[in-house]
């Protein structure tokens, strides 16, 4: 079997986008990616409307927890192939060093958790926010990653976060 690559979704507040990415690509990574997810400022639960959204959609949420980036930047975390930012802020914030230099790249989603509006229009933020990390998960794990030399990997994670 082929190597199985850690991949790290980072939000501030690791209550909405990163732990959907994490249920996503657990998801669809067809067994060659282990997902985690992890924030900067954890709000310490995730936001409902995620849970919610995960079930309907059919995924586990028993792994979800609000929970800080410095559990992945210790001796005896997991070894990250992968780190993807999926806020803005995260993306300028300083992160830890990873071990092992993961590739990384910046894939930028609204945050649902701060829309307004009644439940309607909130929920429809964060399924908007869900088809956007599913789409771009989707292209991720399709990629020919074994084939692929490290500078063209670089910019393909790059262009999907422009889809």
């Amino acid at each position: 079997m082929s190597q199985v690559h850690n991949v790290l979704f980072l939000c501030t507040g690791n209550s909405a986008r990163s732990i959907m990415a994490e249920a996503i690509l657990t998801q669809e990574g067809g067994g060659r990616f282990r997902a985690f997810s992890a924030g900067s400022q954890p709000k310490g639960e995730v936001h409902p409307f995620a849970i919610d959204l995960l079930a309907r959609e059919g995924h586990d949420t028993a792994f979800a927890r609000s929970k800080s980036w410095e559990e992945f930047a210790t001796a005896d975390a997991p070894r990250m192939d992968f780190v993807f930012t999926v806020c803005d802020q995260a993306a300028s914030e300083s992160c830890p060093v990873w071990p092992g230099q993961p590739m990384t790249a910046h894939w930028g989603v609204p945050d649902p958790a701060a829309a307004t509006g009644n439940d309607a229009e909130r929920r429809f933020a964060f399924a908007d926010a869900y088809r956007m990390l599913s789409t771009r998960i989707s292209i991720f794990v399709n990629l020919p990653i074994a084939s692929l030399d490290s500078l063209s990997l670089s910019r393909r994670l790059d262009e999907i976060g422009k889809a």
